[in-house]
Order: C-alpha cells, then sequence, then structure tokens
C-alpha cells in the first residue's frame, strides 16, 4: 500500500540516484512571488516568511536540496577555500537556484535539476552556499555543461540579487559576501558535504 501522507521535502523526498550530477529540488519560490516563503522545517508545508523586501525579487526558481545540510564539513569547505577560521554552517538545507526558460507559476513543487556551480555566500559569519543549476530537459538551459558557460549578464543578475536580498537602504553595511563563483566540480563536493553532514545529524 502506497503511504497516504504527503512526504517532508526535506527529510521524505529522495536526492537521487545520479546525485549531485543531477538532484532533486523542492521549489519554495518562483520570480513572480513577491511574498517570500519558506518550508517549515517541523511540519513540511510552506509557510509566508516575509514580504519580498523592496525590489528583490528572485530571478529564478528557488528553493533547496532534500537531504541535506549546511554543517560542519560544509563549513571546513569555506574555510578551506577562503582561508578564514571560526565559519559556521547556516544550519538549513543546501540552497539552490534553477535556471529555466519557461516561466513556472508557483513553488511547493519537485523539479530535476543539474548543478553547474555555485556562490559561496558567507552571511555574517555563516557559510551559506548557493547552488547554481539548470533544469532537466529544459530546452534552453540544458546546453549548458557549466557555469562558466552562462552569459556574463545572468551570472551578474544571480549574484546581485544574493548580495543585496537582505539589505536594507540607507545601511551600508553588506550583510552577505560572495567570495568564489564556482564551477560544477565544487559544486559536487559541497552537494556531497552537506549530504554527509545530514546524515551525521539525521542518522536514525
Amino acid at each position: 500500500m502506497a503511504n497516504s501522507f504527503k512526504a517532508h521535502p526535506w527529510h521524505g523526498v529522495f536526492i537521487g540516484e545520479k546525485s549531485p550530477e543531477v538532484v532533486t529540488t523542492f521549489i519554495e519560490i518562483v520570480p513572480s512571488d513577491t511574498i517570500k516563503y519558506e518550508v517549515d522545517k517541523e511540519s513540511g508545508f510552506l509557510m509566508v516568511d516575509r514580504p519580498q523586501k523592496f525590489s528583490n525579487i528572485v530571478p529564478a526558481l528557488y528553493g533547496f536540496i532534500p537531504q541535506t545540510y549546511c554543517g560542519e564539513r560544509c563549513a571546513d569547505l569555506a574555510m578551506e577555500r577562503i582561508g578564514r577560521v571560526g565559519i559556521i554552517g547556516d544550519g538549513d538545507p543546501l540552497d539552490i537556484l534553477v535556471l529555466a526558460e519557461r516561466s513556472i507559476a508557483h513553488g511547493n513543487i519537485l523539479v530535476h535539476s543539474r548543478p553547474i556551480g555555485g556562490f559561496r555566500l558567507i552571511d555574517r559569519g555563516e557559510a551559506d552556499d548557493k547552488i547554481i543549476a539548470v533544469m532537466v530537459k529544459d530546452p534552453i538551459y540544458q546546453n549548458y555543461k557549466d557555469i562558466t558557460e552562462l552569459p556574463a549578464p545572468i551570472v551578474a543578475r544571480l549574484k546581485h540579487y544574493f548580495l543585496t536580498y537582505k539589505n536594507i537602504p540607507g545601511e551600508e553595511e553588506a550583510l552577505c559576501e560572495i567570495t568564489h563563483v564556482y564551477g560544477k566540480e565544487e559544486a559536487y563536493e559541497v552537494i556531497r558535504r552537506s549530504q554527509i553532514d545530514y546524515q551525521k545529524l539525521f542518522a536514525l
């Protein structure tokens, strides 16, 4: 008999047999959303986090990779690459932004995506990597194999969003910094480490 209950999108959805090359992705918000939605970690339902601040609208499908967690091993990789100490993981599932040519009207959906790179983002001392991916079988973006192949204006738009989405006008201090833009092999390593962090924290 099939499971009668909806799977929790973080814990109950399989990341995929082809991970990290292809990963199941849970989409929380889409570019048309004026509200930032986020999965409630206890129930698995989408909840309202806050209205999108000012003009910051997410530039692509945005969500997380199930059965991942940004913990000790993700933080260790960030410190190794940046050459700093005292960085910790942000304690959330691994964020992912998925490029797709067609408009998708709402979140709370699963898509299969192919990571092509990522941003090493540090948010007030926390490692908060953003994996950049393309939707599998997308007629346009499926042709990109690595973030280095994307047109520069697209990468600049994605970076601008993450560098400004928490800023408040009038406050000069930037809350987030992107220390590296990395390719797909580094993205694979971040995903693998986040899976180990998840298994360590939630192993039965």
